[in-house]
């Protein structure tokens, strides 16, 4: 094998590494070099963000387990502990609670942005379903971090997501008593959230990394939703992306301290402040408010498996997005039927998230079922249809023409150019 040149870098040391493992290249190559097509916007920011937010959760995460108790007599004192006595206890819980929030917001924003910008199409199909299974182990992390504090929200919380097991037949009572580890959610319940909520962080970790190698084949998408024709259609990662990105952290995180620091229970429920008690069930039992649009499917639907079944399948369908949307063009800025049914997805998400949040009764129960239908609808209907029948907008010859001319679109009434293999 070819050594690599001495004079590739400057210091010795690694130049003496990188001749034996090559990782400053790789990491030269791929994060100093790297092409970006010149025209992305600071919606792609939110996936570095969420990376900074992963490495903060799983920072403050290490050192709340360094004082946590995962016995349920002492688990809720632990942490009143933790917020008291422990230095600056206070400080690494909140930023671990309110982490989980932000966490979510990123990810929120990344998965729409690409919904949008159609960044689940072709060559980046697997690059979307990595994506899919780190949102899913992200729920199941933050579910089971929400459980901890053993407060009312977090005991009856459990009980009722656990209890959805049961609905599936044959194999739902073991399941519920397996994640229990007895016959009602109790001591070894708690014992194994804990460990799985410290365990899984490293399994996202992992996926967050493949991920990115996935996309580091593939590239990136842009706002035009069209491949780089060449160098003219591309800038280095690093200045231009690096101080992009590390502009909009800094917002973030500003936004991110407004709430650390000034309203750090506002993402919460009260509730979770009064020690769990089994014998005093919550008047209105919800879950943490990145859960609330599921949440709410659940509860439309009258059948215990079916609102089951339609929690779990909203989310099962994403893995099968890239081939229920027929369209050749990938951004919806060509698309002008499809954009409006994407903002009425978006709003129709919104309602959801609200009306989890409210007792399953009366408007509130029958907006949520039409939100739930809406939902499935817009996935398994109107996007293969719209695939198939509407004419998209003409696109741009080059990703430069559009950037530095001001459109460069083909001449009109041409039929919009198919997608091109990466």
């Amino acid at each position: 094998m070819a050594q690599v040149q001495a004079t590739k870098f400057k210091n010795p040391v690694v130049n003496w590494i990188d001749s034996r493992l090559p990782i400053f290249t790789m990491l030269d190559h791929e994060y100093n070099h790297y092409p970006m097509p010149r025209n992305v916007n600071y919606l792609w920011a939110f996936g570095a963000i969420a990376g900074i937010m992963l490495v903060i959760m799983i920072a403050t995460g290490l050192f709340l387990a360094m004082q946590y108790s995962s016995h349920t007599s002492l688990a809720f004192d632990s942490v009143e502990r933790i917020m008291r006595d422990v230095n600056y206890g206070w400080l690494i819980r909140y930023v671990h609670a309110n982490g989980a929030s932000m966490f979510f917001i990123a990810v929120y924003i990344h998965m729409f942005r690409g919904l949008y910008y159609g960044s689940y199409k072709a060559p980046r199909e697997i690059l979307w379903i990595l994506g899919v299974l780190i949102f899913l182990v992200m729920m199941g992390t933050a579910f089971m971090g929400y459980v901890l504090p053993w407060g009312q929200m977090s005991f009856w919380g459990a009980t009722v997501i656990t209890n959805l097991f049961s609905a599936f037949p044959i194999v739902g009572d073991p399941i519920v008593t397996l994640l229990w580890g007895g016959f009602s959610v109790d001591n070894p319940t708690l014992n194994r959230f804990f460990a799985l909520h410290f365990l899984l962080p490293f399994v996202l970790l992992g996926l967050v990394i493949l991920h990115t190698a996935a996309l580091h084949v593939c590239g990136s998408n842009n706002p035009l939703g069209i491949d780089p024709k060449g160098p003219q259609d591309t800038v280095p990662f690093n200045p231009y992306v690096t101080v992009k990105d590390g502009f909009a952290v800094v917002i973030f995180m500003i936004i991110f301290a407004v709430f650390v620091f000034f309203m750090p229970n506002y993402m919460g429920h009260p509730d979770n402040y009064i020690p769990a008690n089994p014998l005093v069930t919550p008047a209105h039992i919800v879950p943490e408010w990145y859960f609330l649009p599921f949440y709410a499917m659940l509860r439309a639907i009258p059948d215990k498996l079916g609102g089951v079944l339609a929690m779990f399948g909203s989310i099962a369908l994403l893995f099968f997005l890239p081939w229920l949307d027929r369209s050749k063009v990938r951004s919806c800025k060509f698309r002008p039927v499809y954009r409006q049914f994407f903002w009425i997805l978006a709003i129709d998400a919104l309602i959801l998230g609200y009306a989890g949040s409210q007792p399953a009764e009366g408007s509130w129960l029958i907006i949520a079922r039409i939100g739930t239908f809406y939902y499935f609808f817009h996935f398994l209907v109107l996007l293969p249809v719209l695939g198939k029948l509407e004419r998209p907008r003409p696109l741009p010859n080059s990703i430069s023409e559009s950037v530095l001319k001001g459109g460069g679109a083909i001449a009109a009434g041409a039929h919009a150019k198919p997608m091109e293999k990466a």
